[in-house]
């Protein structure tokens, strides 16, 4: 097996992306978009924006001064869209597999899937398929406004990724483009049409929680809920030398997505561990402190629990998000009754989803009536079809569907006109219903594209308004096209992954042979007294060999075709052996044997085969007694291996006969005295 990580990704929008070789089959693992890439990029320019970068363009060549970060320091272009570094470098007909593990995993999916000679076969969750589907086509009609306002490009290589271009960028935005070592130029894709989007889809597989799947015979893939998202995965893969299991960013924790199945990743052969997101945890794990054995017969402390496989949950996890989502909501509340909008560009589902419950409750409570406004392309079908799947959400919201009630709170406040759905700002329906203040969801996390940009404009000089943003790297950079900005902001940290003090009892837990562990986590884990398990260690950009996980294969034989054989027993190989003729097929990831209807399992009816390693001195003693003079030496083969033997024969035959490891040969002018020699030898072989 070999394992190549491609990336490492970059939180929840931008998951890792790895390039898997198993049984001789290509996997790709998720293929996302880095939309954080997008803040090098300007906002559609208002007039007063476009005339000031045409005069500082037109005064004189642009420079670079120290590293100065402005405003018109932002490529003002129809943006490009940044995919996993090194992936256009793979031939994309030699990918044959692709397993999509979220929603988010899918966004780069158009780049591949409309490369030429792409034949690959696509497999991911139903509810992630229509998300993706979703989001790809959101992201689509939001881009279409660049379009609008630069025009049709015909170049094939913008002048913004000009090296000339490059130099005079501040190495904030040169990093986003071209990367630390300047190798990340060929990430940059122009963006895909809706028609390839809907070709995308057409090519797409989907499947179920724990549906088979079983690819050229060979491969058997099943998915389990990670918890992160609906129809988030992680995946089995069963082959014929051993299962692996692809372990992706996942939560014991979720209020709207199915529980994380940890317990069917148990037991497998070898274990990838992809999840990157503790790399944000500022506590190391040293020697073993702050680890909880599963088998641990401790009291545990009130806000933690033991689940049926002695795994301890801590719950303070689960409330600390709830309180967090109490606060974001009360200082929007506060917000508006000041007489401030609030403005939350957050593209994560199952928050928004949450954040709405909470924020019409504290409403209600506070006899605060403001509007609520969801503006996106895809909000109206995304609202409808999350009313249909109750099979791909938590217990807690089933246990709803089950008592009568919505699954979902916006159902209720839909109907009650509570929260208003349109699809653009420009809609008749917005521009009707329109009141100030207000609370206001709309894309694009960015701050780059979609309504967003607008009502930020709107807003930015009202220290009375709130923008909630998730927590970014590089706030300044993000607002730069704004400033300056009197609004308040808030910034909130979701989880997305496994909390790090919880990634040693999981594996402990899961119990590998074999895991695959990525060397940035290495110094805040601590593998040295885990004997269960071995660890291996990868690393971006590199490829990782992995030693077969099982010796043998197994086979499936009928029970009535087994009770034909005769076996025959090599005492010391150790090993039963039986002779026959049919035929060996791969199917759903096993050897199946079917013998010809027309032949019989018994060896009487056929010649006898020899087989066994010669042994050279019972070789040498069986000359002897037929009378033939022989010596021995070490020599070598063709292929350069020393374990060779030669035997010499002079009275009364001249001979010469090379013993190997797999093979004895012969070598004489004489036709007698080579089946003379044979019959020395065919006494001492067994026989089967």
């Amino acid at each position: 097996m070999k394992f190549t990580c491609l990336s490492k990704g970059r939180g929840f929008h931008f998951p890792p992306c790895h390039m898997l070789n198993c049984c001789g089959i290509r996997i790709l693992l998720d293929c996302p978009l880095d939309l954080s890439a997008l803040m090098a990029f300007s906002p559609v320019p208002t007039s007063l924006d476009a005339f000031s970068f045409e005069e500082s363009n037109n005064n004189e060549k642009r420079q670079k001064i120290e590293d100065l970060l402005e405003a018109k320091s932002l490529i003002f272009a129809e943006p490009w869209y940044k995919t996993v570094n090194s992936l256009h470098l793979w031939n994309a007909s030699l990918i044959d597999v692709i397993l999509i593990s979220s929603p988010m995993g899918i966004m780069g999916l158009p780049f591949l899937t409309r490369r030429k000679g792409f034949s690959a076969k696509i497999y991911v969750t139903l509810a992630s398929a229509r998300l993706g589907q979703l989001m790809m086509e959101d992201l689509v009609s939001m881009h279409a406004e660049f379009r609008q306002f630069y025009g049709l490009k015909e170049s094939n290589f913008p002048p913004w990724l000009r090296q000339e271009e490059l130099e005079i960028l501040p190495s904030v935005l040169k990093e986003i483009l071209a990367g630390k070592d300047g190798v990340e130029l060929g990430a940059w894709m122009p963006m895909y049409s809706a028609a390839d989007v809907k070709d995308c889809m057409l090519k797409i597989n989907t499947l179920n929680y724990a549906q088979e799947v079983c690819y050229n015979g060979t491969l058997v893939i099943k998915a389990f809920s990670s918890g992160v998202e609906i129809g988030s995965c992680n995946w089995i893969l069963n082959g014929p030398k051993g299962d692996i299991a692809y372990l992706s960013n996942s939560c014991f924790f979720s209020a709207h997505a199915m529980a994380f199945d940890y317990r069917s990743l148990r037991g497998t052969c070898a274990l990838i561990y992809s999840d990157f997101s503790s790399l944000s945890d500022t506590q190391d794990i040293e020697d073993g402190d702050n680890y909880t054995d599963p088998t641990s017969d401790k009291l545990l402390p009130p806000s933690s629990f033991q689940d049926s496989d002695g795994f301890n949950l801590n719950s303070d996890e689960d409330l600390e998000e709830k309180e967090k989502l109490v606060f974001i909501c009360s200082c929007a509340i506060e917000c508006v009754k000041d007489g401030g909008s609030v403005l939350i560009p957050i593209n994560r589902l199952g928050t928004i989803l949450q954040l709405l419950e909470e924020m019409t409750t504290l409403l209600e409570a506070s006899a605060t009536e403001v509007p609520v406004y969801i503006i996106s392309s895809v909000a109206e079908e995304l609202l409808v079809w999350l009313n249909i799947i109750p099979e791909w959400l938590c217990k807690q919201r089933q246990e709803r569907l089950f008592s009568g009630e919505f699954l979902f709170a916006h159902v209720k406040l839909l109907k009650e006109k509570k929260i208003h759905v349109v699809p653009d700002i420009h809609s008749h329906g917005f521009l009707k219903n329109w009141r100030e203040p207000c609370i206001v969801f709309c894309p694009h996390w960015s701050l780059r594209m979609g309504p967003v940009v607008h009502l930020l404009r709107r807003w930015c000089g009202d220290p009375k308004s709130l923008l909630i943003l998730e927590d970014m790297e590089n706030l300044e950079l993000a607002l730069l096209p704004f400033k300056p900005v009197a609004m308040k902001v808030l910034q909130c940290l979701f989880p997305s992954g496994i909390g790090l003090q919880k990634v040693q009892p999981l594996l402990k837990t899961l119990q590998p042979k074999t895991v695959l562990f990525p060397e940035d986590l290495r110094l805040k884990t601590n593998f040295s007294c885990e004997k269960s398990f071995s660890v291996s260690y990868y690393t971006e950009a590199e490829t990782l060999k992995v030693s077969r996980q099982k010796d043998s294969s197994e086979i499936k034989i009928a029970a009535d075709l087994a009770s034909q054989f005769y076996w025959k027993t090599f005492k010391k190989e150790g090993i039963n052996v039986n002779r026959l003729k049919g035929k060996l097929l791969m199917e759903n990831g096993r050897h199946h044997l079917f013998l010809d209807n027309d032949k019989k399992t018994s060896s009487g009816n056929s010649s006898l085969l020899r087989c066994g390693l010669l042994d050279s001195n019972k070789f040498l003693a069986k000359l002897s007694k037929m009378g033939i003079n022989a010596s021995m030496e070490r020599g070598t083969d063709d292929a350069g291996s020393t374990n060779v033997r030669i035997v010499h024969t002079e009275k009364p035959y001249k001979a010469l006969i090379e013993i190997g490891n797999t093979s004895t040969a012969i070598t004489t002018v004489d036709a007698n005295v080579a089946s003379i020699l044979y019959k020395a030898i065919d006494n001492i072989l067994d026989e089967v």
